[in-house]
């Protein structure tokens, strides 16, 4: 063979190991943000039969997840920097230890403080790992399979709405809620395993490559782009942390179970169409999302306890969060650029968990003084102001392609 071919061969293998798709390595980052996912938002399902286990109020009971969420907020980006430059898989797997630990404890505990505490501490352990899933899975894939690869690392939220919230809310009903949290700790010790057999390691960042906190979050398009996180998830959370009286409000509290599910079906659907079509029609997709969602909050106000409309605004709903992780996420990598994507992820992890505990505390005021019904015009106010600043950022925040 002559050194031309032999040269050709070689560069056509390695341009074909640059395209190979890292299914199980991805995978595995999809159950890490399937279990951060779980451990957030079951107890949304199970409010009731923890308000009653620890002899507490559901709105007090909803700050189980207000709790796991300022949790995260508070950690992602002080553990950023200070892990910036630490390998990145014993990190990954020190995260996940966390998962581990603390929902044993929830699932043990009689007390609310240290429920609470346990909460707290878990949600810690998520800001670490939403810091780490998206600019892990960039580094997975090779440049032209980026938008897929983070579309497959982030299926995990969908599927845990979609089949792990509803199922655990039923172990939840049949076993009780404490034993949804021991399912969850199995299914983390199942998963440190994963990542030890297929998700390869990393280095941090070098020092001369490492930029601050400041020069992210100056750089054009991301404070756009965090605004709309933070006004659409708050949206997202003050509905979703209190579904549970929302339905029964409407006359469906026997029906969270199946709600949840249409909701996390759609979900799915969702991711599949932001996967398909992200490359091409981010800024569309993110529009479309934020337009059927504003239209959703104005039905919720004449549903009137009509239980089929009810289904169709819970699925709407569900369409339009699937794609939102990885379309918004997806958009603060491109504004940030290459040398950014470390710490603009962290900070929107920060903003993310900032949206749910806020959602989580308004809701729950929401709820107590002026009851389920108020949550519609709350919902149209924060997606509206998200509507009018994704629709602004045509230049950095949200260009068209």
């Amino acid at each position: 063979m002559s050194s031309n071919n032999s040269s050709t061969t070689v560069k056509i293998a390695s341009s074909a190991s640059s395209e190979r798709f890292s299914w199980l390595g991805l995978l595995a980052l999809a159950m890490t943000g399937f279990i951060c996912i779980m451990t957030e938002t079951i107890p949304a399902g199970l409010l009731p039969q923890i308000s009653k286990g620890l002899h507490i109020s559901e709105a007090m009971a909803g700050q189980l997840v207000t709790v796991y969420a300022i949790g995260s907020l508070v950690a992602a980006i002080p553990v950023a920097i200070v892990t910036r430059q630490w390998r990145r898989r014993p990190l990954l797997l020190l995260a996940i230890c966390g998962f581990l630990v603390f929902n044993s404890v929830t699932a043990i505990s009689s007390s609310y403080i240290l429920t609470l505490a346990a909460r707290l501490l878990a949600g810690v352990s998520a800001g670490v790992l939403w810091g780490m899933i998206g600019g892990y899975a960039l580094r997975m894939v090779s440049a032209t399979l980026k938008g897929r690869g983070m579309a497959v690392a982030m299926v995990g939220t969908p599927i845990a709405l979609a089949i792990g919230v509803p199922a655990g809310t039923f172990l939840g009903n049949l076993m009780g809620w404490r034993s949804v949290f021991g399912i969850m700790s199995l299914l983390t010790v199942i998963l440190i395993a994963w990542v030890f057999w297929k998700v390869p390691d990393y280095p941090g960042q070098s020092s001369d490559k490492q930029t601050s906190i400041y020069a992210v979050f100056l750089t054009p398009g991301i404070r756009s782009i965090l605004l709309v996180v933070l006004t659409w998830m708050t949206a997202h959370n003050i509905l979703y942390t209190y579904i549970a009286p929302f339905l029964a409000s409407n006359g469906m509290g026997e029906r969270v179970g199946l709600a949840l599910a249409f909701f996390g079906i759609a979900a799915l659907v969702g991711i599949w169409i932001t996967g398909v079509f992200i490359d091409r029609w981010l800024r569309k997709l993110v529009l479309i999302s934020l337009i059927s969602f504003v239209l959703n909050s104005i039905a919720i106000s004449f549903s009137n306890s009509n239980v089929l409309m009810i289904y169709i605004i819970v699925t709407v709903w569900g369409l339009t969060f699937g794609g939102a992780a990885t379309l918004l996420q997806t958009a603060l990598a491109q504004a940030a650029g290459e040398g950014k994507v470390d710490m603009v992820i962290p900070i929107n992890t920060t903003v993310w968990n900032l949206a749910i505990a806020g959602g989580g505390m308004a809701g729950g005021i929401l709820l107590e003084t002026f009851g389920a019904g108020s949550f519609s015009w709350a919902l149209f106010t924060l997606l509206f102001l998200a509507l009018l600043v994704a629709w602004g950022g045509k230049k950095y925040s949200f260009p068209p392609h």
